[in-house]
Protein backbone atom coordinates (compact mmCIF):
# COMPACT_ATOMS: atom_id res chain seq x y z
CA UNK A 1 0.00 0.00 0.00
CA UNK A 2 0.89 3.66 -0.87
CA UNK A 3 2.44 5.36 2.59
CA UNK A 4 0.42 8.56 1.63
CA UNK A 5 -3.19 6.83 1.10
CA UNK A 6 -2.64 4.16 4.21
CA UNK A 7 -5.36 4.81 7.03
CA UNK A 8 -4.16 6.20 10.07
CA UNK A 9 -4.27 4.69 13.35
CA UNK A 10 -7.17 5.65 15.74
CA UNK A 11 -5.69 8.18 18.38
CA UNK A 12 -5.43 6.56 21.51
CA UNK A 13 -7.65 7.28 23.76
CA UNK A 14 -7.81 11.16 25.53
CA UNK A 15 -7.42 12.14 28.84
CA UNK A 16 -11.11 13.64 28.29
CA UNK A 17 -12.91 10.69 26.92
CA UNK A 18 -11.10 8.63 29.70
CA UNK A 19 -12.45 11.35 32.37
CA UNK A 20 -16.18 10.75 30.96
CA UNK A 21 -15.82 6.90 30.96
CA UNK A 22 -15.35 7.41 34.61
CA UNK A 23 -18.06 8.99 35.52
CA UNK A 24 -20.40 6.90 33.59
CA UNK A 25 -18.91 4.02 35.44
CA UNK A 26 -19.22 5.90 38.87
CA UNK A 27 -23.10 6.72 37.81
CA UNK A 28 -23.67 2.72 37.00
CA UNK A 29 -21.95 2.09 40.86
CA UNK A 30 -24.43 4.68 42.54
CA UNK A 31 -27.29 3.29 40.01
CA UNK A 32 -26.62 -0.18 41.41
CA UNK A 33 -28.66 0.26 44.80
CA UNK A 34 -32.26 0.28 44.71
CA UNK A 35 -34.56 1.33 47.42
CA UNK A 36 -34.34 -2.07 49.38
CA UNK A 37 -30.54 -2.25 49.45
CA UNK A 38 -29.22 -0.69 52.69
CA UNK A 39 -26.24 -2.00 51.73
CA UNK A 40 -24.14 -4.02 49.23
CA UNK A 41 -21.20 -6.05 49.02
CA UNK A 42 -18.03 -5.15 46.63
CA UNK A 43 -19.10 -8.58 44.79
CA UNK A 44 -23.10 -7.53 44.03
CA UNK A 45 -22.02 -4.39 43.04
CA UNK A 46 -19.43 -5.87 40.36
CA UNK A 47 -22.20 -8.58 39.27
CA UNK A 48 -25.02 -5.78 38.70
CA UNK A 49 -22.43 -3.28 37.35
CA UNK A 50 -20.64 -5.49 34.87
CA UNK A 51 -17.25 -3.79 36.30
CA UNK A 52 -14.29 -5.88 37.51
CA UNK A 53 -14.34 -5.73 41.41
CA UNK A 54 -10.74 -3.88 41.26
CA UNK A 55 -12.67 -1.25 39.14
CA UNK A 56 -15.96 -1.77 40.87
CA UNK A 57 -13.15 -0.87 44.29
CA UNK A 58 -11.25 1.83 43.00
CA UNK A 59 -14.48 3.92 41.97
CA UNK A 60 -15.92 3.23 45.03
CA UNK A 61 -12.77 4.50 47.31
CA UNK A 62 -13.58 7.58 45.02
CA UNK A 63 -17.37 8.82 45.41
CA UNK A 64 -16.69 8.01 49.53
CA UNK A 65 -14.12 10.44 49.28
CA UNK A 66 -16.83 12.66 48.69
CA UNK A 67 -19.39 11.13 50.52
CA UNK A 68 -21.60 9.34 47.82
CA UNK A 69 -20.90 6.18 49.41
CA UNK A 70 -20.06 4.81 52.60
CA UNK A 71 -17.80 1.78 53.30
CA UNK A 72 -19.30 -0.24 56.01
CA UNK A 73 -17.33 -2.26 58.70
CA UNK A 74 -17.89 -5.66 57.37
CA UNK A 75 -16.71 -3.85 53.72
CA UNK A 76 -19.80 -3.64 52.47
CA UNK A 77 -20.94 -0.56 50.98
CA UNK A 78 -24.08 1.84 51.43
CA UNK A 79 -25.01 5.55 49.94
CA UNK A 80 -23.67 8.31 51.48
CA UNK A 81 -25.48 11.78 52.59
CA UNK A 82 -24.07 13.62 49.26
CA UNK A 83 -26.30 11.00 47.34
CA UNK A 84 -29.02 12.04 49.89
CA UNK A 85 -28.56 15.46 49.32
CA UNK A 86 -28.86 15.27 45.46
CA UNK A 87 -32.27 13.24 46.05
CA UNK A 88 -33.55 15.97 48.28
CA UNK A 89 -32.86 18.26 45.80
CA UNK A 90 -34.68 16.73 42.93
CA UNK A 91 -37.87 16.24 45.70
CA UNK A 92 -37.67 19.76 46.16
CA UNK A 93 -37.70 20.99 42.96
CA UNK A 94 -39.58 17.45 41.10
CA UNK A 95 -42.61 19.17 38.96
CA UNK A 96 -44.60 15.99 37.96
CA UNK A 97 -46.45 17.98 34.95
CA UNK A 98 -42.62 18.31 33.31
CA UNK A 99 -43.07 14.54 33.05
CA UNK A 100 -46.22 13.76 32.51
CA UNK A 101 -47.17 16.03 29.79
CA UNK A 102 -44.63 15.28 27.30
CA UNK A 103 -45.72 11.64 27.05
CA UNK A 104 -49.29 13.05 26.80
CA UNK A 105 -48.19 15.03 24.11
CA UNK A 106 -46.72 11.91 22.29
CA UNK A 107 -49.52 9.75 23.18
CA UNK A 108 -51.66 12.52 21.50
CA UNK A 109 -49.35 12.66 18.44
CA UNK A 110 -49.63 8.71 18.35
CA UNK A 111 -53.37 8.16 18.40
CA UNK A 112 -54.80 11.74 17.52
CA UNK A 113 -57.07 11.41 20.38
CA UNK A 114 -57.03 13.44 23.75
CA UNK A 115 -55.15 12.04 26.56
CA UNK A 116 -55.40 12.79 30.38
CA UNK A 117 -53.56 11.55 33.62
CA UNK A 118 -56.06 10.83 36.72
CA UNK A 119 -54.92 10.49 40.16
CA UNK A 120 -57.05 9.53 43.03
CA UNK A 121 -58.70 11.33 45.63
CA UNK A 122 -60.62 9.72 47.86
CA UNK A 123 -63.81 8.40 45.75
CA UNK A 124 -63.01 9.87 42.93
CA UNK A 125 -60.52 10.38 40.34
CA UNK A 126 -59.56 13.51 39.32
CA UNK A 127 -58.13 15.04 36.05
CA UNK A 128 -54.20 15.65 36.55
CA UNK A 129 -52.83 16.86 33.64
CA UNK A 130 -54.75 16.54 30.01
CA UNK A 131 -53.31 17.19 26.49
CA UNK A 132 -56.50 17.51 24.03
CA UNK A 133 -56.08 16.11 20.74
CA UNK A 134 -56.05 17.67 17.22
CA UNK A 135 -59.30 17.18 15.96
CA UNK A 136 -62.78 19.18 15.99
CA UNK A 137 -64.80 16.59 17.38
CA UNK A 138 -63.36 15.31 20.75
CA UNK A 139 -64.11 14.37 24.07
CA UNK A 140 -63.51 17.85 26.70
CA UNK A 141 -62.31 17.27 30.27
CA UNK A 142 -61.30 19.88 32.60
CA UNK A 143 -58.18 19.63 34.55
CA UNK A 144 -59.06 18.99 38.15
CA UNK A 145 -62.36 18.05 37.83
CA UNK A 146 -63.50 14.85 39.96
CA UNK A 147 -64.85 12.11 38.54
CA UNK A 148 -66.23 8.80 39.38
CA UNK A 149 -64.13 5.94 40.25
CA UNK A 150 -66.36 3.15 38.94
CA UNK A 151 -67.26 4.88 35.88
CA UNK A 152 -64.81 5.00 33.20
CA UNK A 153 -61.74 3.05 31.91
CA UNK A 154 -59.70 5.48 33.87
CA UNK A 155 -61.57 5.29 36.95
CA UNK A 156 -61.87 1.16 36.91
CA UNK A 157 -58.13 1.20 36.29
CA UNK A 158 -56.97 3.07 39.57
CA UNK A 159 -59.78 0.91 41.57
CA UNK A 160 -58.48 -2.52 39.54
CA UNK A 161 -54.91 -1.78 40.58
CA UNK A 162 -56.01 -0.69 44.32
CA UNK A 163 -57.01 -4.23 44.79
CA UNK A 164 -60.81 -3.79 44.02
CA UNK A 165 -62.16 -7.34 44.42
CA UNK A 166 -64.02 -9.20 41.62
CA UNK A 167 -64.35 -8.01 38.02
CA UNK A 168 -64.36 -6.57 35.64
CA UNK A 169 -61.46 -5.60 38.13
CA UNK A 170 -59.54 -9.34 38.06
CA UNK A 171 -59.82 -8.87 34.57
CA UNK A 172 -58.14 -5.36 34.52
CA UNK A 173 -55.26 -6.88 36.38
CA UNK A 174 -54.72 -9.86 33.98
CA UNK A 175 -54.56 -7.85 30.80
CA UNK A 176 -53.47 -4.37 32.35
CA UNK A 177 -55.62 -2.06 30.80
CA UNK A 178 -59.49 -1.49 30.51
CA UNK A 179 -61.68 0.05 27.49
CA UNK A 180 -64.78 1.71 28.08
CA UNK A 181 -67.60 2.71 25.79
CA UNK A 182 -70.53 5.02 26.87
CA UNK A 183 -69.87 3.94 30.78
CA UNK A 184 -69.51 7.48 31.87
CA UNK A 185 -70.86 9.30 29.29
CA UNK A 186 -73.21 8.49 25.69
CA UNK A 187 -71.19 8.18 22.85
CA UNK A 188 -67.77 8.54 24.51
CA UNK A 189 -64.89 5.52 25.03
CA UNK A 190 -61.42 5.47 26.57
CA UNK A 191 -58.71 2.84 26.93
CA UNK A 192 -56.87 3.14 30.00
CA UNK A 193 -53.65 1.80 31.85
CA UNK A 194 -51.28 2.12 35.37
CA UNK A 195 -49.15 3.99 36.15
CA UNK A 196 -46.65 3.07 38.94
CA UNK A 197 -44.22 4.56 41.42
CA UNK A 198 -41.36 3.23 43.37
CA UNK A 199 -42.28 -0.10 45.05
CA UNK A 200 -45.14 -0.30 42.58
CA UNK A 201 -47.57 2.39 44.37
CA UNK A 202 -50.28 3.39 42.25
CA UNK A 203 -50.02 6.65 41.28
CA UNK A 204 -52.58 6.73 38.70
CA UNK A 205 -54.02 6.35 35.44
CA UNK A 206 -53.65 7.23 31.78
CA UNK A 207 -56.39 7.07 29.41
CA UNK A 208 -56.83 8.32 25.94
CA UNK A 209 -60.37 9.07 24.93
CA UNK A 210 -62.73 10.28 22.32
CA UNK A 211 -66.09 9.75 20.57
CA UNK A 212 -67.57 6.52 19.90
CA UNK A 213 -67.54 6.73 16.16
CA UNK A 214 -64.44 7.11 16.07
CA UNK A 215 -63.26 4.83 19.11
CA UNK A 216 -64.83 1.40 18.21
CA UNK A 217 -64.28 -1.72 20.20
CA UNK A 218 -62.05 -2.41 17.82
CA UNK A 219 -60.13 0.62 17.63
CA UNK A 220 -59.83 0.29 21.11
CA UNK A 221 -58.05 -2.39 21.04
CA UNK A 222 -55.25 -1.87 18.23
CA UNK A 223 -54.44 1.38 20.73
CA UNK A 224 -54.43 -0.45 24.15
CA UNK A 225 -51.12 -1.36 23.50
CA UNK A 226 -49.73 2.55 22.90
CA UNK A 227 -51.10 3.53 25.72
CA UNK A 228 -50.04 0.43 28.25
CA UNK A 229 -46.15 1.63 26.15
CA UNK A 230 -47.29 5.34 27.48
CA UNK A 231 -48.41 4.24 31.07
CA UNK A 232 -45.49 2.52 31.18
CA UNK A 233 -42.76 5.40 30.19
CA UNK A 234 -44.61 7.39 32.31
CA UNK A 235 -44.08 4.53 35.30
CA UNK A 236 -40.51 4.26 34.83
CA UNK A 237 -39.82 8.51 34.50
CA UNK A 238 -41.55 8.66 37.63
CA UNK A 239 -39.73 6.61 39.77
CA UNK A 240 -36.66 7.29 38.10
CA UNK A 241 -35.53 4.35 36.68
CA UNK A 242 -34.92 2.87 33.22
CA UNK A 243 -37.27 2.17 30.90
CA UNK A 244 -38.72 -1.12 30.38
CA UNK A 245 -37.72 -3.36 28.06
CA UNK A 246 -41.05 -5.09 26.92
CA UNK A 247 -44.36 -3.10 26.66
CA UNK A 248 -46.06 -5.43 29.25
CA UNK A 249 -43.82 -3.75 31.54
CA UNK A 250 -45.19 -3.12 34.87
CA UNK A 251 -48.35 -3.83 34.78
CA UNK A 252 -47.75 -7.03 33.77
CA UNK A 253 -45.75 -8.06 36.87
CA UNK A 254 -47.59 -6.17 39.65
CA UNK A 255 -48.37 -7.00 42.87
CA UNK A 256 -50.64 -5.97 45.36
Amino acid sequence: MNPSTAIPEAPPPTEEASGVTAVTRALRLLEAFGTADAQLTLAELSRRTGMHKTTALRIARTLAADHYLVQKEDGSWRLGRAAGWLGACYQATFNAHDLVEPVLRDLTVQTAESASFYVREGNQRTCLARVDGPRTIRHHVRVGIGLPLDLGAPGRVILAFSGEAGEPYETIRQRGYHLSMGEREPEVSSVSAPVFGIQWRLLGSVCISGPTSRLSESRLLELAQTVIHAANQLSYALAGTHKPSTQAGMAATWHP
